[in-house]
């Protein structure tokens, strides 16, 4: 029966939306504790999830479809729509499970892309300053006599110690 095919893609889309938040968060223990020579690592293996979860995404929406189509539904109906129309039994209930989990797993995930996006732009941030300042004076702004001024130094060492 389709719905029994569509709750195992649905439970297969959750999976990887698991496996996304720990490799975000992984992502962010790197951003955290300095260690930028494993990003692209981590980068790529979320690139790989992404994959993987664009596939299940198409299959669920399709086999979605087919179950929308076998309810007197639009293929195109949503998930709560699908819940929504579910003939009696536990049906309604699973959907409505599968919708709440993934609203609260994409929830998250964009919690953590959006915390570890906000630390790479620090980490850009702070390249670039720690950057200027290592450029010779000429490289600097012009003051009112039309000379380099000395850079106001990074915001990042103390030039005390």
């Amino acid at each position: 029966m389709a719905i029994h095919e569509l709750s195992a893609l649905l439970w297969r889309e959750r999976e990887l939306l698991d496996v996304l938040t720990f490799k975000l968060e992984e992502e962010q223990l790197l951003l955290t504790s300095g260690k930028s020579r494993w990003l692209p690592h981590g980068t790529r293996e979320v690139e790989q999830v992404l994959g993987h979860l664009a596939k299940a995404s198409l299959a669920r929406t399709i086999e979605a479809g087919v179950v929308a189509e076998a309810w007197g539904l639009p293929t195109d109906a949503s998930l709560a729509q699908l819940a929504a129309a579910a003939p009696e039994g536990a049906w309604a209930e699973v959907l409505s499970a599968h919708l709440a989990a993934l609203t609260r797993q994409t929830a998250l995930i964009k919690e953590l892309r959006d915390s570890n996006e906000q630390y790479l732009r620090t980490a850009v941030r702070s390249t670039q300053e720690s950057l200027a300042d290592l450029r010779p004076a000429a490289a600097g702004t012009y003051n009112s006599h039309g000379k380099t001024g000395e850079s106001a130094g990074s915001r990042i060492f103390d030039r005390q110690f």
